[in-house]
């Protein structure tokens, strides 16, 4: 089954340079692939549709390299290459629905150079008997990358490296040699259960503000105090270092180093909750008494949205509740609903356990024991009376036991319907190579040379549209 790995690295100062010189290249690549695909969609509607020529969608990079980027040829030609075969996969995903069209990318935040197997190899320390990585070649040596493995792992054909808030890392996918169970044996296995026995070995998970997440079980998932208070020393800490940095010129140092612990601010609160819901996840999937996990099917982009403005008669915006509804989405996203969700759907599965998820409609105005539903029986935000039986519970516990009955009912009635999986490809082409960045062979028909030709033409006015950079100097 293929897993995840990110590893902590450590290179050293010298390294770095190049490294951020590897990102800024390839990043280089990538806005320009993007400021050339929007100048051909823009010249298409005006002149380039009368000819017939399509919009390019190829993964050449070469006629980006000429006299006003002689820089780029500082680098490994799989580095440019491979930030060409980026945005081509981007656009593939654009083309299958699976995200937007691709945009520039950003030298600020989280900054990674995608390097394939030409660039690096694995070799064992006879001293350590530890695994080392080696980056570069023969013309562009880089050395030996140190980093912490915390955990086995098998050799990849291609990695990332990254930084973030001046920290590096390397994260790569690979096979760990376990089997990956199928969703259908798991729902066939557990249609096999009655209802009693289902209830059993069902949890149902509902998601709020006050407590991000409520099992049926009463296990609830929060943060700490000694977390809460650190996160809000945190934002205190944020709120100051923005201040200052709107203060400071562009480009000084000062600027950089408020810039690197202004993001260290945020990187504490990210950790902390991924690190609170890992464990909690790894706690429910491994769990030998639990075998089916129910959530609720929220939208969260849609909950978050910020509400339309609105006008008066006159034409004069009036209050809407903006600064409200910022506070509750604010709220949402640091709950890690989808987070929660994320790391439990591939945990159970790796467990060969099943996720579903069940229509949210009234789960916290019904009653677990009579299903009874109105909106009396939920008086407050912690508190349930059923007005028809009597039953007092949690209103979160409550909301959890109708979850995982819901989930119940759906899985024995056959109504389980899991999402196809959409993915997409680079092209039919399997393998990576410099041909795809030359120009083809001779025996090209007329509009193939003609639309070459305009390529070529158009080139020059492209270096005009994308804005240098200097990849040398790139921030972290």
């Amino acid at each position: 089954m293929q897993t995840g790995n990110r590893f902590r690295a450590y290179p050293t100062p010298a390294q770095e340079q190049v490294l951020l010189q590897w990102i800024g290249h390839q990043r280089f690549v990538y806005n320009a692939k993007v400021s050339e695909d929007r100048y051909y969609r823009t010249f298409a509607k005006k002149a380039v549709s009368l000819s017939g020529t399509p919009v390019p969608v190829d993964q050449e990079y070469s006629r980006f390299i000429g006299p006003e980027t002689p820089w780029l040829r500082e680098v490994p030609s799989q580095i440019l290459r491979n930030g060409a075969v980026l945005w081509k996969q981007a656009y593939g995903r654009f083309f299958s629905g699976l995200a937007g069209r691709p945009t520039f990318k950003r030298k600020d935040g989280r900054q990674s150079v995608w390097i394939t197997s030409e660039l690096f190899s694995f070799r064992t320390n006879d001293k350590t008997q530890t695994e080392e990585l080696v980056l570069g070649t023969r013309k562009f040596p880089v050395g030996v990358l140190s980093f912490t493995a915390h955990v086995p792992y098998s050799r990849p054909s291609s990695l990332h490296v990254s930084v973030e808030a001046g920290k590096w890392y390397v994260s790569f996918s690979s096979d760990d040699g376990l089997p990956e169970p199928k969703e259908e044996e798991t729902v066939s296995w557990l249609r096999l259960f009655t209802e009693e026995e289902l209830e059993v070995r069902t949890l149902g998970f509902d998601r709020g503000v006050a407590v991000p997440v409520m099992a049926s079980s009463g296990q609830s998932i929060d943060l700490l105090p000694v977390h809460k208070s650190r996160t809000e020393r945190k934002e205190r800490a944020r709120r100051r270092y923005q201040r200052r940095l709107a203060r400071q010129n562009k480009g000084s140092q000062n600027r950089k180093k408020t810039k690197r612990r202004l993001a260290r601010t945020f990187e504490y609160a990210k950790n902390v909750r991924k690190d609170v819901v890992h464990k909690a996840t790894h706690t429910f999937t491994t769990d030998p008494e639990r075998s089916l996990f129910v959530v609720e099917d929220l939208k969260i982009k849609n909950m978050t949205k910020s509400p339309e403005p609105k006008k008066d008669g006159s034409g004069r915006h009036v209050k809407n509740g903006v600064r409200a509804k910022a506070g509750l989405n604010r709220a949402i996203l640091s709950s890690c609903w989808g987070l929660f969700v994320l790391f439990l759907s591939y945990k159970a599965r790796r467990n060969g356990k099943l996720v579903i998820k069940v229509p949210p409609q009234f789960s916290s105005q019904e009653c677990a024991h009579c299903g009874h539903i109105h909106p009396d029986n939920w008086p407050s935000q912690a508190e349930f009376v059923c007005q028809r039986c009597g039953l007092t519970d949690n209103a979160d516990r409550n909301a959890g036991l109708v979850i995982a009955k819901r989930g119940i009912r759906l899985l024995l009635e056959g109504d389980v319907q899991r999402k196809p999986v959409r993915r997409c490809g680079i092209g039919k082409r399997k393998q990576l190579g410099q041909e795809l960045s030359e120009d083809k062979a001779s025996g090209e028909d007329y509009k193939t040379r003609r639309s070459k030709r305009l390529r070529a033409s158009s080139a020059k006015e492209e270096f005009s549209v994308v804005r240098p950079e200097t990849p040398t100097t790139a921030s972290a």
